[in-house]
């Protein structure tokens, strides 16, 4: 309460995300006073649903149960339901909800959580076997159980936080509230790292014993815009099984841990985006998601030459989470010994600097990069490093200028003293940089490898087949110099490929997608190829996987682009998938974390296939999390029931999705699509070497 009091009394300074976590904490210690904490409960519990993505759509919507874990007689397992606001299932609550439930019972007995032998407790002092069949049983006998979960599904705009649905869990010395919605357990807005003073490195936050609301995000990042605070480094969970706080889980009931770093040019995003929202990937995939904010643009990576700021401070954010996760996430439900750190976009030229970093070193086991920029003009520095004397020079001296700080007796503490709002909108000093700390290489090394240089990873990359359009300018209606125009984007008409695309007759979209394949290679597609072909001739990873979307859904929100969206026609006026259209730059994001109808999107084919697609890539993303291997086992689908038959039936046609190889000359690749079709070799091979990226640039 005195935390309370003293944080009421500055009110007035708060931002608008600083007032809601205030009130979020009022909210929490109220719902803490009324409830039971999961110590009190003693036991741990799981969320099972049958998830097809189609949230309160889905005929499976109601067939969700909570299973109570500790093996109690009749009286205490009434108990445990009614502190956490339910009723023991009933077998008579809706027609047909009986044989809903055999998937889960099927499931539970593949992963070997339940045995051909074992019984719950459900509602009137009877028992459900494995088989779904019910019998009466002893009031004292001890038995794990099944309650219901009413709890409402959440949405883009909406979360209902009350505090019937409230769950607290003591994490990190503090005792932690968060809530569940039908699909998982939620714990948002925690705090991994105390505000660091600016332009200095992270240091890892302890609780002393407070209660902790985990209700809603934490602010953003300071970014563009006049968006976001420095006090900002928070982190959200997702988890579908909490384990008993009273007793050491055991390894199997952990689950792995799939830990995203959002993208966003190193200047904005966050990981309160509600695109990558984890509760569909956690719920459907059976894992642990977390998502970290990290500090970004100037007062993220700044360094100046004066042997102390040395930047990096987002990537050390990073680093402070991962060891935030791998020290606490057991109580949460995660193994810390299988954690799949991910990321699209600047998102994954972050995966990639941690698997190059010494201080990221064996804090993870695999790693996957989406749409990782390298090679040619804007994506140069995402994949090479500047000097601090080379970033001084880029961008450090401008920003010193502009704040009058050139001459300053100090610099940095001149800086301090500048507005974030101010440094937020001069030029962004965005860029990693060799430090000698956290990163010693002007790039990951792939040569040949030293012995502490091989790395027990498994690895899944690749990219969008147009990644490079939202990166280059549509030409204007009256352009009418090719040369001119390709200048304009930085490239010259000597890195044309080949082979134009099909005439479309119109001669400025023509330009257009032709420039598009030249950025898209010279910024993605040759550098991550020629990656993969160097970590595997090299021997440096476990296992490499890499893919190509060929189908994508445009956010709303950017890039914006007509060219991007399937073309629409009377038949399919959200767009025909059939015909040609870029897959674009984050295009695949939506079918990653399964958030289509969770964000208000809708099927655009009429057939289910973006529906399926989803399910089948969200499926393939969560097997390599944990298992490192992208590959579906037939076993698991067929256990999981009618929402994955779609996936099944994939697996079936798509075959065996190979790693790269050593002996192969060319590298395979997985075309995701729908159909999804069989793996085929790396693409424009050719055509990367003329720019200078072919699959020998790293070796």
């Amino acid at each position: 309460m005195r935390f309370l009091c003293r944080n009421f009394r500055s009110l007035h300074r708060w931002d608008p995300f600083s007032m809601v976590r205030f009130l979020g904490a009022v909210v929490a210690l109220a719902g803490l006073a009324a409830g039971e904490s999961l110590k009190k409960l003693n036991t741990g519990l799981t969320i099972l649903t049958n998830n097809d993505l189609q949230g309160p759509e889905s005929r499976f919507a109601d067939s969700t149960v909570i299973v109570t874990e500790s093996r109690v007689a009749n009286n205490e397992f009434e108990k445990i339901c009614s502190g956490l606001g339910e009723q023991p299932w009933s077998e008579g609550r809706k027609k047909g909800e009986k044989g809903l439930l055999q998937p889960l019972f099927d499931y539970l007995r593949y992963e070997k959580r339940a045995s051909s032998s074992s019984r719950f407790w459900i509602s009137g002092r009877k028992t459900i076997d494995v088989d779904s069949d019910i019998s009466s049983a002893k009031s004292r006998d001890e038995l794990a159980g099944l309650c219901t979960n009413k709890a409402p599904f959440s949405n883009e705009t909406f979360q209902d936080t009350s505090s019937k649905w409230q769950v607290s869990v003591d994490v990190n010395n503090q005792t932690l509230t968060g809530f569940r919605d039908r699909l998982s357990f939620r714990f948002l807005g925690v705090r991994y790292a105390p505000q660091p003073q600016r332009f200095t490195y992270p240091t890892l936050f302890q609780g002393s014993g407070e209660a902790a609301s985990a209700l809603e995000y934490g602010s953003q990042c300071a970014q563009g815009g006049n968006t976001g605070t420095e006090d900002c480094l928070f982190l959200n969970i997702w988890t579908p099984h909490l384990p008993n706080p009273n007793s050491a889980p055991s390894k199997k009931q952990l689950r792995p841990v799939a830990f995203w770093i959002h993208g966003g040019a190193f200047t904005g995003g966050t990981a309160n985006d509600p695109t990558f929202d984890g509760g569909n990937m956690a719920s459907r995939g059976d894992i642990i998601v977390v998502a970290i904010n990290y500090r970004l643009h100037t007062l993220g990576f700044l360094a100046l030459n004066d042997g102390k700021t040395n930047g990096n401070y987002g990537l050390a954010d990073q680093i402070t989470a991962l060891d935030w996760v791998r020290k606490n996430i057991q109580s949460l439900g995660g193994d810390p010994d299988r954690i799949t750190i991910f990321g699209q976009s600047a998102g994954a030229a972050s995966v990639r600097a941690l698997i190059a970093s010494p201080k990221a070193l064996d804090k993870f086991s695999g790693a996957i990069l989406l749409s990782n920029l390298g090679g040619l003009n804007y994506g140069t520095t995402y994949s090479k490093y500047y000097t601090i004397p080379e970033q001084v020079s880029v961008v450090a001296n401008t920003i010193l200028n502009a704040t009058n700080c050139t001459n300053a007796p100090s610099q940095v503490d001149c800086l301090r003293a500048v507005p974030a709002s101010t440094l937020t909108s001069l030029t962004s000093a965005r860029y990693l940089v060799v430090d000698g700390t956290y990163l010693t290489t002007s790039e990951l090394s792939l040569s040949l490898p030293s012995p502490k240089r091989r790395r027990p990873l498994n690895i899944l990359m690749g990219i969008t087949h147009d990644d490079g359009a939202p990166f280059i300018s549509f030409p204007s209606s009256t352009t009418t110099d090719a040369t001119e125009y390709l200048l304009s984007q930085g490239f010259s008409p000597s890195q044309l490929p080949p082979v134009a695309h099909p005439n479309t007759g119109n001669a400025t979209l023509d330009l257009f997608n032709l420039t598009t394949r030249l950025a898209t290679n010279a910024i993605f597609r040759c550098v991550d190829q020629a990656t993969a072909f160097a970590a595997v001739q090299n021997n440096l990873f476990s296992s490499l996987y890499y893919y190509e979307f060929d189908r994508t859904y445009q956010m709303p929100g950017w890039p914006k682009l007509d060219v991007c969206e399937p073309p629409r026609t009377e038949g399919k006026p959200l767009g025909d998938t059939r015909k040609p259209y870029l897959r674009c730059h984050s295009g695949e994001l939506y079918y990653v974390f399964g958030t289509l109808r969770r964000q208000g999107m809708r099927e655009r084919d009429g057939d289910g296939g973006d529906r399926a697609f989803e399910q089948f890539v969200l499926d393939s993303f969560a097997q390599f999390v944990k298992e490192g291997n992208p590959n579906l086992e037939r076993g698991w689908l067929r256990a999981r029931g009618e929402g994955w038959k779609g996936s099944l039936g994939q697996r079936e046609r798509a075959g065996v999705w190979e790693a790269v190889s050593k002996g192969r000359r060319r590298g395979v690749l997985r075309g995701l699509d729908w159909p999804v079709s069989r793996d085929g070799l790396f693409r424009e091979v050719e055509y990367c070497e003329r720019l200078g990226l072919g699959l020998g640039y790293y070796l």
